[in-house]
């Protein structure tokens, strides 16, 4: 079977025989893979051309819509993937992580994007910023799609959870993507994009797939494109100076193998439950995906005094560790993706062991139950022991990628942290300890080495999600070896692949351009209160100017007495005139509902419910006998999608509102949020 390559929305096949790729268990061969022939060109004209204009049209939310209706079809066809995933040498473990955590992860992103951006084509960013006396010039930033292709090129260990993590960030920002999985895996990858362009729930043009080389794919790429890449860190620095990426400052990041660590506390004792975490923390990094994870513990750091009761308890756990065909009843480890990765972990341990001590596996005489051990790709847990880690740089820069960890003394706390940084950067380190003020001092310490950092003990063992396992939510990269790259991290990965653009002018201009109120703006005035009026009839910029109230000392004693707020500032005339405020003065919270019942249209009608308030700030006391009064702005509006048929379709208005005294000086000024119906879906 040749393996089909996406281009152009057509598959087609590489014109040569190929690369001839092998099941991991068995050695039976899978396919071969090849993308000669294929005119890349046309690739990046496509996804230009078709894919991205279609995205940048769709909102934020409509994208986010088409990724969960994709993770939900995903997901009904997840037994085919993980039919498939069995041949890469996964157990089913290993293939949750990669199949259904990488559709999880384009739900997270879905749920993110509909949540924290607006219902727009693009993004506003910050607060505006007055850049002038009079406020008649004013600055903001704003976010837009990309308008080019993002170019990703994955590694072999995760063929769908490295594609989905990479895609979903880029499609919510409205930019293509061109997938190149790498060919040991890529066989896998190839099943899901079938289905992916199958479901039709994708604009034309809005993922490519090429199996096999990139040929002159690099040479292809302007200034608004981007290159991801996860992989060797040699490979990764060959790619990031490539004179078309140099020339044109084409954004790059990327994700490298890292030698990750985890640091033992020196104050754990043996058969404490700290010390049982960690033991099997490291064997479950070093058996989960047979080790080929760019986050697994490849340097468990531990006390010196710990080494004999860590190194037992290692050699004790992994000598359970059955290895073999995953779909016998009882193996927990699989095989390597192939036999050319399997002589090339063999060759990393006959590097570690030049300056480290061997001390369980490390030998090719293992037994595996099922599979057959001449033709397919396993490899023996193995464990070696650096006793003085800080006079060898071997096991600081030799990674083996797989089953093998190096256990390496330290004798206080600042040595474990300066071997830790010996590994010039990683994706993730684990510390474990109960000591608070220890994880601190580690954490610390080994932060600006680390893209993360998980600190682990009893407290929080049961809702972990491990040492391996970067999240949707927060950033997986790392900086020096580990690529100085990031990916994920919330909506910071949306951003990656859009344009920061700062744009200067009259805030009524602004207010214009960005869908969203600016001070200073023009105000739009109607005899219609603005609680009256549907989601589509309301204009941005449309005011309120309230009626005015004089503050009594009545009002602060009776709202003192409702809320149980009685602090010495409202009530001890005393103690008020020495404090800072000179004098009695109302709740601050007393003001803000004060001014509500200035504003709201007490009547039943299109605004639903209070949604919330945002960014309060009291800027100024009011006293006994001021006056307010309130301007009420519309800044805002999101509409929302409908959860159910039933549901009476709304959106969310942000309103400004600003709370100003007799003297025209502010007194509040904050945001609230109301849900208002819409008249049409």
């Amino acid at each position: 079977m040749k393996l089909q390559s996406y281009i152009n929305g057509q598959w087609v096949e590489g014109t040569d025989a190929g690369t001839e790729v092998f099941n991991a268990i068995n050695g039976e061969s899978v396919c071969s893979v090849s993308s000669t022939g294929v005119d890349f060109n046309d690739a990046v004209r496509f996804a230009r051309e078709k894919g991205g204009p279609a995205l940048r049209k769709m909102t934020f939310h409509e994208r986010a819509n088409a990724l969960k209706e994709l993770g939900k079809h995903l997901m009904a066809k997840k037994e085919d993937f993980y039919r498939v995933s069995a041949w890469t040498g996964a157990t089913r473990a290993d293939s949750w992580i990669d199949i259904e955590g990488g559709v999880s992860t384009m739900f997270t992103y879905s749920s993110l994007v509909r949540r924290e951006l607006p219902n727009e084509t693009f993004l506003v960013e910050d607060d505006a910023q007055i850049l002038s006396r009079e406020g008649t010039f004013i600055g903001r930033h704003i976010l837009t799609p990309k308008e080019g292709v993002a170019v990703h090129i994955n590694a072999f260990n995760f063929p769908c959870w490295g594609m989905l993590e990479k895609i979903a960030p880029s499609l919510a920002a409205g930019m293509p993507v061109i997938v190149k999985p790498a060919t040991a895996s890529a066989y896998l990858t190839e099943v899901m994009v079938k289905e992916i362009i199958a479901s039709g729930i994708l604009p034309e043009g809005s993922i490519q797939l090429i199996c096999g080389g990139v040929g002159n794919l690099l040479d292809l790429l302007n200034e608004q494109d981007v290159v991801t890449f996860t992989g060797s860190a040699s490979t990764g620095q060959k790619l990031r100076t490539h004179p078309n990426i140099v020339a044109n400052s084409i954004p790059f990041t990327m994700e490298a193998d890292s030698l990750n660590c985890a640091i033992l506390g020196a104050t754990v004792e043996p058969g404490s439950a700290e010390f049982d975490l960690y033991v099997k923390e490291v064997a479950r990094e070093m058996t989960v995906k047979a080790g080929q994870k760019c986050t697994a513990i490849r340097r468990a750091i531990i006390p010196r005094n710990r080494v004999e009761a860590v190194a037992d308890a290692l050699k004790a756990r992994l000598s359970k560790t059955v290895i073999g065909d995953p779909s016998v009843e009882g193996v927990r480890m699989g095989a390597l993706v192939g036999r050319s990765q399997v002589a090339d972990v063999w060759d990393k341990v006959e590097q570690l062991k030049q300056s480290c001590e061997l001390i369980h596996g490390g030998s090719e005489d293992f037994e595996i139950v099922g599979g057959n051990l001449e033709t397919g790709a396993f490899f023996p847990t193995t464990l070696l022991y650096s006793d003085k880690p800080m006079e060898t740089d071997v096991p600081h820069g030799v990674e083996a990628f797989g089953p093998v960890s190096t256990l390496m003394a330290y004798d206080d706390i600042d040595q474990a942290i300066a071997i830790a940084k010996l590994g010039k950067g990683s994706l993730a380190g684990s510390i474990v300890t109960a000591d608070n003020l220890e994880a601190r001092d580690l954490v610390l310490g080994c932060a600006s080495y680390h893209g993360r950092l998980h600190v682990l003990n009893e407290a929080c063992a049961k809702e972990s999600t491990g040492h391996g396992s970067p999240l949707p939510t927060l950033v997986h990269g790392g900086p020096g070896r580990a690529g100085g790259g990031e990916e994920l991290g919330g909506i910071r990965a949306v951003k990656h692949y859009m344009q920061r653009t700062a744009i200067q002018g009259n805030p009524t201009t602004l207010t214009a351009i960005t869908n969203e109120f600016n001070p200073g703006s023009e105000q739009i005035k109607d005899d219609v209160h603005p609680f009256r009026k549907y989601f589509e009839d309301l204009q941005i910029g449309e005011t309120l100017i309230t009626h005015r109230r004089t503050v009594t000392e009545a009002d602060i004693v009776n709202f003192g007495c409702l809320s149980g707020d009685h602090f010495y500032a409202h009530f001890d005339e005393i103690a008020a005139k020495d404090s800072l405020f000179g004098k009695r003065v109302a709740h601050g919270y007393f003001v803000i509902s004060a001014a509500a019942g200035m504003f709201v249209e007490p009547s039943p009608g299109p605004v639903l419910a209070n949604y919330g308030m945002e960014n309060l700030r009291f800027v100024e006391p009011v006293g006994i006998g001021d006056t307010i009064q309130v301007r009420l702005t519309c800044k805002q509006k999101i509409k929302k999608d409908r959860r159910s048929e039933d549901e009476q379709p709304n959106g969310v208005v942000v309103w400004d509102v600003e709370v100003r005294n007799q003297e025209d000086k502010p007194v509040a000024i904050y945001n609230i949020l109301t849900l208002v119906v819409r008249r049409e879906d």
